[in-house]
């Protein structure tokens, strides 16, 4: 029987157009009704000169023949064009209003779905983008590159749509006059590379400028979570500097942006005017040839306005750039591959971890360097070592948090990336150092996680086991009592976190304490390890530790150092070996 493959997790996206393309795909009506006003609003921009100079025509014919038509044959002929002026008129402002409509629906429509596509990414990465980026600069990707980035379907419909008058010109000047599209035609080879040079400047301007607002954020985010070590240290002022540091380059991007604007609108006040005139010359002496008709130089002059408007282009094109800015900021994130889950059953087994020949690469370093190691099933093994020898790194291996670069983790003999995400998610279950205050009460952040309602009951027990229930019950409301605006020690987030992990654990076959008990103290560390031992059942347990008497109480230690495994024993055996002592911060004796 064929393995089972590892599959991409259904939450993962394509950067660049295929996400693009998949984003336009959600709005096809919108974007469709979009099209179609903005070629009707832009064909009646086209026809518009030439009835106006028919009209013009119908006056001077009407003024020609004076009195002498008494049919009123020339009055019914200009109502006529008056008529069609208004016709013309009223496509364009509808279509107008229409555009505006599409355009404000689409971009809205996609931005929903953009930002809901991208947490789902981004939840699905887990850790990995935490580790890339900074969350600041990570929301800013999220919140403003969405924004921009959904409007591309707009900018590309309405960018296209803005040549159709252009072209449109180009082919009424041939109709009138094939000399008079000759001589306009030799003016737009500066138009068109005058908007080329506005798209490329315009996209590096903005997309330079989102970066640095992203570093603005990622360095606000971090001095608003280090509020109170900034107000006791006393660098208030320094910290300003340091947040508002990257402003002078907000400020130049901000100001090439609109010195690039400047530019195509002086290109645009200089080329507009030189075709117009060479057009309307061209038209002057076609016109004393009786070949054109003073209508038609009317129409010609309009359609010379027209065609080289690169005002009316440059909106659109700067919608696009902003969008291709966007859609490159977002693609950072996108980059981060998901990683792939299997879809196989989890044996049965007591909870078996198997650690083979993995090595984890951290800033080109190796924080995990070609690491065996077997956690026997049921058995509690702490892991110890000195500050940066890998211990919250192979803890988070054990659950899949993080993928080896090389090797593989296996979960009672199955490679985890085989395993089905959820049978994998509870499975393994963790207590961190610092546990996030998910949920909007007390009660919600212990059961967090869990499928359905959770017993009171349950809640309770796994709050006396992590000594949470005194201080909960102290609270206004208990278990009921709103997170928000609770002033929560250290310790007391850590039992919280602990209660949560085990609630999680009755199911569990492999409980994760990754320095979990840190910041409570001494008494009521052990108070906690006797409760889990209580609680643990068979259960297997790593317990990632800086306490002697944690590691003491394992069945077994796994004593990493610079990555590699030094030593996997009892606690007692290790320590006649003065470097494990020293772990802890004991002497030589």
């Amino acid at each position: 029987m064929e393995p089972d493959r590892p599959r991409v997790f259904r939450g993962a996206v394509s950067p660049g157009p295929p996400l693009l393309r998949r984003m336009s795909g959600t709005v096809p009506a919108w974007i469709a009704l979009l099209a179609l006003a903005s070629v009707a609003s832009a064909g009646a921009v086209i026809a518009l000169p030439a009835v106006v100079g028919r009209g013009v025509d119908a006056i001077l014919a009407a003024g020609a023949a004076g009195a002498g038509r008494a049919d009123g044959a020339g009055t019914e002929e200009l109502w006529t064009w008056v008529v069609r002026c208004a016709v013309l008129t009223a496509i364009m402002a509808c279509g107008d209003v229409l555009v505006q409509l599409g355009a404000g629906t689409v971009t809205g429509n996609c931005t929903g779905w953009l930002r809901h596509e991208l947490v789902r990414h981004i939840l699905a990465c887990g850790p990995r983008v935490t580790g890339r980026f900074a969350p600041g600069d990570a929301v800013s990707r999220l919140i403003g590159g969405t924004v921009d980035a959904a409007g591309t379907p707009c900018g590309a419909v309405l960018a296209v749509t803005a040549t159709i008058p252009a072209f449109g010109s180009v082919a009424a000047l041939g109709l009138i006059d094939p000399w008079l599209a000759v001589t306009f035609a030799a003016g737009m080879p500066a138009v068109v590379l005058a908007l080329r040079s506005f798209l490329r400047d315009t996209s590096d301007a903005v997309l330079r400028y989102q970066r640095v607002q992203g570093t603005i954020t990622a360095h606000l985010v971090a001095t608003m979570t280090g509020a109170r070590t900034i107000a006791a240290a006393g660098t208030r002022d320094q910290e300003i500097e340091r947040v508002l540091a990257p402003l002078p380059l907000l400020r130049e991007q901000g100001c090439r942006t609109w010195r690039v604007q400047g530019r195509i609108a002086a290109q645009g006040g200089l080329l507009v005017p030189v075709l117009q005139v060479l057009v309307v010359a061209a038209g002057g002496v076609e016109l004393s040839r009786g070949r054109i008709s003073p209508g038609e130089l009317l129409a010609a002059s309009q359609y010379a306005a027209l065609g080289a408007g690169i005002g009316a282009a440059t909106g659109q094109v700067a919608r696009l750039a902003r969008g291709r800015a966007g859609a490159a900021r977002i693609g950072g994130l996108l980059e981060i591959p998901a990683p792939p889950q299997g879809n196989s059953p989890l044996p049965a087994g007591g909870g078996r971890v198997e650690f083979r020949g993995v090595t984890v690469r951290a800033g080109g370093a190796p924080a995990i360097d070609d690491l065996s190691l077997v956690v026997p099933a049921g058995a509690a093994v702490a892991v110890v070592g000195r500050n940066g020898a890998g211990k919250s790194t192979l803890a988070a291996l054990a659950g899949r948090l993080a993928d080896p670069d090389r090797g593989e983790v296996l979960l009672d003999g199955v490679p985890l990336p085989r395993l089905a995400a959820p049978r994998l998610r509870a499975a393994v279950t963790y207590a961190f150092e610092r546990p996030a205050p998910l949920g909007d009460t007390v009660r919600d952040t212990i059961a967090y996680g869990l499928p359905g309602q959770a017993p009171e009951e349950t809640i309770a027990a796994a709050a006396r086991a992590a000594r949470a229930e005194p201080f909960v019950r102290r609270l206004p409301g208990r278990y009921l009592t709103p997170l928000a605006g609770v002033p929560l020690s250290g310790g007391e987030h850590q039992r919280l976190g602990l209660a949560r992990a085990l609630v999680r654990a009755a199911d569990a076959r492999v409980l994760v304490l990754d320095d979990a008990t840190s910041s409570l103290d001494t008494v009521t560390a052990m108070e906690v390890s006797q409760a889990i031992a209580g609680l643990r059942g068979g259960r297997t347990t790593i317990i990632v530790t800086h306490r002697a008497a944690t590691a003491a109480g394992a069945d077994l230690v796994a004593w990493l150092e610079a990555g590699r495994l030094r030593g996997l024993a009892p606690h007692e055996e290790l320590w006649t070996e003065p470097g494990y002592r020293a772990v802890f911060g004991a002497g030589p004796g």
